[in-house]
């Protein structure tokens, strides 16, 4: 049994709910236009569904503007569909083949509800981390009890992992703090 591995899987797997959170977190709307808020745009393109990024080059010219450069002048009005069907609020401006997206002001309630959101988004991840962790004091638990590892070295790990979680959950914390205060600062 290789206690090492173990626990660097576990950070792994805990490091792998913080960087689910910052891809969901980067997806939030903010003041300020950000490539990023495009990822989760899907297209109809040849047949079958494609990210926008397959498509089209992303750009931000300016603090409050997009700029969608598509490749294909076919393939227009199927990038400025899958805008508009990926419900992130924004209506495209078509000039050519480029596709502007002006990022709107956000009123004070709008920016509440996003905060929210970002909340919902932590406290996910948090419960994911919290899952490894369990998994883990339960792998711990059962080499114990089969005699695999002394007392001792459970106790041990024990507290490895409770470190790896508490790690995890302050970078959770940490991600969350900097995107509410993104979202709040005008």
């Amino acid at each position: 049994m290789s206690d090492k591995f173990d626990i660097n899987e576990l950070k792994r797997r805990m490091q792998g709910a913080a960087q689910s959170l910052k891809h969901e977190l980067g997806g939030l709307r903010t003041g300020r236009a950000s490539a990023s808020m495009l990822e989760p745009v899907q297209v109809d393109a040849y047949g079958s569904h494609m990210p926008l990024n397959q498509v089209a080059t992303v750009s931000v010219p300016e603090p409050r503007m997009i700029s969608v450069q598509v490749w294909d002048k076919s393939m227009v009005k199927a990038v400025e569909k899958g805008i508009v069907d990926s419900n992130l609020g924004l209506s495209p401006a078509t000039e050519g083949q480029v596709i502007r997206l002006r990022i709107p002001e956000l009123n004070e309630e709008r920016r509440k509800d996003l905060v929210k959101v970002a909340h919902k988004y932590a406290e996910a991840a948090r419960v994911a981390v919290r899952h490894v962790r369990r998994d883990g004091l339960d792998t711990i638990k059962k080499l114990e009890k089969a005699h695999e590892i002394s007392e001792d070295d459970q106790k041990r790990l024990d507290q490895e992992v409770q470190k790896a979680t508490d790690a995890s959950i302050a970078e959770i914390d940490q991600l969350l703090a900097n995107k509410e205060k993104e979202i709040l600062t005008v």
